[in-house]
């Protein structure tokens, strides 16, 4: 008995490897869910976007193109949503992103800074030469974008930044003050493995 079974172990060994790729995972997922996720930002269901119309944010008299380049498509997005008037929350949001997109150094064109002007304000134009570059979304289509982005219970979309993948999709958001190393190293870590974008 023992002879056979010493026989038959390389066969039982083979075949467990085997499955390991198959059951391993499947033994996880309903055995053991990990108390913490190395991601800083919050995981949202993806949803997409609505198209909309981009345009950078530009010093006055200068005509914006009509609709967002095709060399911007397929970008990460950093979003904003705030008013017009642009509060301290708001700045620190702005800056926040250009920041971040600077901080990729040279993977920073994958990442792009859109802001959503949710109310009939103008942008302030303290705001234009800082952050000259944020793509600026206003209007209908700015509407269309806040009632697309997940808000928590009583919460606001100005309170949070969210991150769009280069599909159009928005798939994470960050907590109102969101540290910005965190999110950098987010980002990082997206940007190392996507190959979309």
């Amino acid at each position: 008995m023992a002879s056979a079974l010493r026989r038959r172990l390389p066969l039982i060994l083979l075949v467990l490897v085997c499955l390991t790729p198959a059951v391993g995972p499947y033994l996880l997922w309903h055995f053991w869910q990990p108390s913490r996720y190395s991601n800083y930002g919050e995981l949202v269901a993806p949803g997409p976007l609505p198209a909309s119309r981009l345009v950078p944010l530009l010093p006055a008299g200068v005509v914006p193109p009509p609709t967002l380049p095709d060399s911007l498509r397929g970008r990460w997005f950093l979003v904003s949503a705030d008013g017009g008037a642009c509060d301290e929350h708001c700045e620190r949001k702005l800056y926040h992103a250009r920041q971040l997109r600077t901080m990729q150094g040279k993977e920073m064109e994958r990442v792009e800074r859109v802001w959503v002007v949710d109310d009939a304000a103008a942008p302030a134009a303290r705001l234009v030469e800082p952050y000259a570059g944020t793509l600026l979304l206003t209007g209908e289509a700015a509407s269309a974008i806040v009632r697309e982005l997940p808000v928590p219970a009583g919460g606001r979309a100005r309170d949070h930044l969210y991150l769009v993948d280069p599909l159009g999709n928005v798939m994470m958001r960050y907590p109102r003050d969101a540290e910005a190393s965190r999110i950098h190293k987010d980002l990082v870590r997206l940007l190392k493995y996507s190959r979309i974008g």
